[in-house]
């Protein structure tokens, strides 16, 4: 009986080793692929910053008033003045919806019961 004991105790303790193996090189997996993620994140993030410099770059307003300036005759661009948008009061705002009858009011028999 003693002896059945112990090969399965040392069946248990081979099977968990064998778990714990495998949960070890499935974490270092993981692990891995989150620095890959980690590292492509950093990367996407110095390749947006390098775009919004680029597009800062190129959306100054000298420059694209000479680019409208040399493309006239093609695009007919001209240049915004103050005057040429409205007044914050000539906004025509949307009137807001009444709100529904839910208590209405008979009115005829109101008349009725005042005029006896």
């Amino acid at each position: 009986m003693k002896s059945v004991i112990y090969v399965m105790t040392a069946l248990c303790v081979i099977g968990l080793a064998f778990w714990a193996y495998r949960e070890n090189y499935a974490t270092q997996a993981v692990l891995n692929q989150t620095d890959r993620l980690h590292a492509e994140i950093r990367t996407s993030h110095a390749r947006l910053a390098v775009l919004r410099a680029e597009w800062a770059f190129l959306n100054r307003p000298d420059r694209l008033r000479d680019l409208a300036e040399l493309n006239f005759e093609r695009l007919q661009l001209l240049p915004l003045h103050p005057d040429q948008f409205g007044q914050v009061d000539e906004v025509q705002y949307p009137v807001a919806p009444l709100p529904p009858i839910t208590n209405s009011v008979d009115v005829s028999t109101m008349n009725s019961e005042n005029d006896l």
